[in-house]
């Protein structure tokens, strides 16, 4: 049995990436569990009712220590997934401390130098990856900087490393996407989407936003968080309020990626953002931020220029001026390279699987 481990079925990347894959083995076959800390949030509806779940009902991770290491020793899973860095530490604790095999397979969501500084204790999690990653049987990363800095700076052997690109469904996306999405006041069409937290830099897109050429152009923004109303605060004093639509937490972003002209990532630090990939394939460009670590990879593989990267606040805006406006009320063509679709990143899931099955 492989069991999923995640904290809660919040609407982040990495939650997305866990479900994508539990569900795909699902289909060809394998038998596949979720173990949650809490059974609660909005991707919840997308788990399968015939997958077996697993609430622990503590919400935290601190509770949820106890409950784990019970439930791993009643479950006696062949392999465990976790891809949450302070979650996959306390699983390889616990995997490598009960009596029997358990293969830990971890997958890092974020750059881990750029991540940990940012940390409520970045000494003791840097201690820890340190310590704990190289334990466990497999170390999943998304992009060419992660693993440089795995073999570099956590001294993980490279025979445990192993690259997945993020599964992306593409079928379904290009079912939700229709009919488009737009805030439309006669310039160019942004959107962006996260929590509304530091990492995600909104602070920093709604001031460059302000200083774009076209003053018809108008900025979606897709998500929640306790930032929500600092910067609708920033938004009113650099008149720019009435071009901003907050939207809130949003079921179905993909019809608003679809609608826009260009999909904006500012973050401080990424893995691999999963917006991205869903706005390419959505048939919208991108532009991001240097430090969207795992997007450089993805520019190298896409055509017409859909990807840009952005070194310098000046360098975003110049990109952000360039951007031309699309045909509106129209499906755009995917500008997803293949290697991203859930198909063919689970192949490389199901080849790992079938090597300790």
């Amino acid at each position: 049995m492989i069991l999923f481990v995640l904290p809660l079925f919040s609407g982040g990347g990495a939650e997305r990436v866990s479900i994508n894959l539990l569900k795909e083995l699902h289909k060809y076959g394998y038998s596949v569990s979720i173990l949650v800390f809490k059974s609660e949030g909005p991707l919840l509806s997308m788990i399968p009712k015939d997958i077996p779940l697993y609430n622990l009902n503590t919400k935290t991770l601190r509770r949820s220590i106890l409950p784990l290491i019970k439930e791993f020793y009643k479950l006696k899973p062949k392999v465990v997934f976790s891809t949450l860095g302070y979650v996959n530490i306390v699983v390889l604790i616990i995997g490598k401390l009960l009596p029997g095999k358990i293969n830990i397979w971890i997958r890092e969501a974020n750059i881990p130098s750029l991540s940990i500084p940012n940390n409520k204790y970045p000494k003791l999690f840097r201690f820890m990856y340190k310590t704990f990653y190289g334990k466990a049987d497999k170390v999943i990363y998304t992009s060419t900087i992660m693993k440089h800095e795995f073999v570099s700076d956590f001294s993980i052997n490279s025979s445990v490393l192993g690259f997945l690109p993020n599964p992306v469904d593409t079928s379904f996306i290009n079912c939700k996407s229709n009919p488009v999405k737009y805030f439309d006041k006669g310039g160019i069409c942004y959107v962006a989407s996260g929590r509304l937290t530091y990492q995600k830099g909104f602070d920093k897109l709604i001031l460059w936003f302000s200083k774009v050429d076209n003053k018809k152009s108008t900025l979606t923004i897709l998500g929640d968080g306790l930032l929500k109303d600092e910067l609708m605060i920033k938004a009113k004093s650099l008149g720019v309020y009435n071009r901003v639509k907050f939207v809130g937490f949003c079921n179905n972003p993909w019809k608003w990626y679809s609608g826009a002209d260009a999909f904006l990532l500012t973050s401080r630090w990424e893995g691999m953002p999963n917006s991205v990939l869903e706005s390419l394939a959505c048939g919208t460009m991108v532009i991001a931020t240097n430090e969207s670590a795992g997007v450089n990879d993805v520019s190298l593989q896409v055509e017409n220029n859909s990807v840009i990267i952005a070194s310098t606040a000046q360098q975003f805006i110049y990109a952000m001026n360039k951007v031309k406006i699309k045909q509106k009320n129209k499906k755009h063509k995917s500008l997803l390279p293949a290697m991203y679709k859930k198909e063919n990143a689970v192949l490389i899931f199901k080849g790992w699987l079938d090597e300790v099955l």
